[in-house]
């Protein structure tokens, strides 16, 4: 029997998220998945009127290809894929890898392959400007262990957070928009972190479950070289399968000139500041900033090691090295795109943000009346 559960998920994806027409196609990429529930997405996808395309995937073959495959084949794969991004008109990223470290021990060179050859051409050139597309990852043993929680309580805590009133959600961050479109200056302030930086005439999105599944931000981006001061990272962040702790960076003109991180050694998995700045020499643009995000979902508390739901976290924000989306855009291109959240609620350690001198929010909480729907 089929969890109804799953049905509510479905339909929120295909007619909320993606939004799907008659007679359009939807590429559904699904990473070790139940194939039940692929199944049923496929066949929401349909009563909606559209053309499900699934393309499945295994991640252990996937660790396999990305450690052995030449410069050519990847170009190759990438090929193919990218004809069939062209060719449809939504998309659907089903992430259930059990172990966020199975790529931990894949040469850094490698990955940069992957990540120039392949994910650029295919996503940040055509899925992410020309389709509509949404990602998720899906409840497993290793996200819940991550919670620290039961599989049963994290599963409830899941599809409580992945299905929640997204249309509300959309008009309780309207005034926001409004506030950061009207906004020059932004300064952040926190146990180690001292930023400012102009977000003037860049493009504000809120974010409401049409790319992200869970959901409940509102980004923009910094003007690329008007980013000044120190910033402390006070969650753990896992990128590429390595887990990296206390990050910090110092901007000067909008370029990370440090970067530092805890030293866990070079054994795989383990994050180091040789790794971390390796990523930042990836290309020009991987020491500047790409978006800079307020999250506020109120279900989403604490930590897990997953961006999709760390940078949702009520009274967060994310700043991000890296890739600029065209909806908010300083001009910045990069491999990389790196979304690392800052949690300013009092247990956190706490921490103001001012836009044009006025105190918008502190300790993680909107002090502005018009914000406040949008308090944990």
């Amino acid at each position: 029997m089929i969890d109804a559960r799953w049905q509510k998920l479905a339909d929120v994806l295909v007619h909320h998220s993606v939004r799907v027409q008659p007679g359009e196609r939807v590429l559904i990429e699904a990473f070790d998945m139940p194939p039940e529930f692929v199944a049923l997405l496929m066949r929401t996808v349909y009563a909606a009127g559209g053309e499900a395309i699934p393309l499945i995937k295994q991640t252990p073959a996937l660790r396999a290809l990305y450690q052995h495959a030449s410069e050519g084949q990847i170009q190759f794969l990438a090929g193919l894929e990218r004809t069939l991004m062209e060719g449809v008109q939504g998309y659907i990223g089903l992430r259930g890898a059990p172990n966020y470290a199975e790529m931990s021990d894949i040469p850094q060179e490698q990955m940069q392959l992957v990540r120039q050859h392949w994910w650029v051409p295919v996503h940040q050139e055509v899925r992410v400007p020309k389709t509509r597309w949404v990602v998720l990852r899906w409840p497993t043993h290793g996200m819940a262990q991550a919670a620290n929680m039961s599989t049963e309580a994290f599963e409830e805590f899941y599809f409580r957070v992945c299905t929640l009133d997204y249309a509300q959600m959309a008009r309780d961050v309207e005034p926001l928009v409004e506030l950061m479109q009207r906004t020059r200056e932004v300064h952040i302030k926190g146990s180690g972190t001292d930023l400012r930086f102009s977000i003037e005439g860049i493009g504000v999105v809120p974010c409401y479950g049409t790319h992200n599944i869970p959901d409940g931000e509102c980004f923009t981006c910094p003007v690329r070289d008007s980013v000044e001061g120190e910033i402390t990272i006070n969650t753990n962040s896992v990128y590429e399968g390595n887990l990296y702790r206390d990050i910090r960076f110092k901007l000067r003109k909008g370029k990370i000139v440090e970067a530092t991180c805890a030293d866990d050694g070079d054994r795989p998995g383990a994050g180091n500041p040789r790794k971390l700045n390796r990523i930042l020499d990836s290309d020009e643009g991987a020491r500047y900033i790409g978006e800079w995000s307020l999250g506020f979902n109120r279900y989403i508390l604490h930590p897990m090691n997953d961006t999709l739901f760390d940078e949702k976290i009520a009274g967060s924000f994310h700043f991000t090295p890296g890739n600029a989306y065209g909806e908010a855009d300083n001009g910045n291109r990069s491999q990389i795109h790196w979304d690392l959240v800052v949690i300013q609620r009092p247990e956190y350690g706490g921490g103001e943000i001012y836009f044009d001198g006025v105190l918008v929010r502190k300790d993680g909480q909107f002090v502005l009346p018009e914000l406040q729907a949008l308090n944990y």
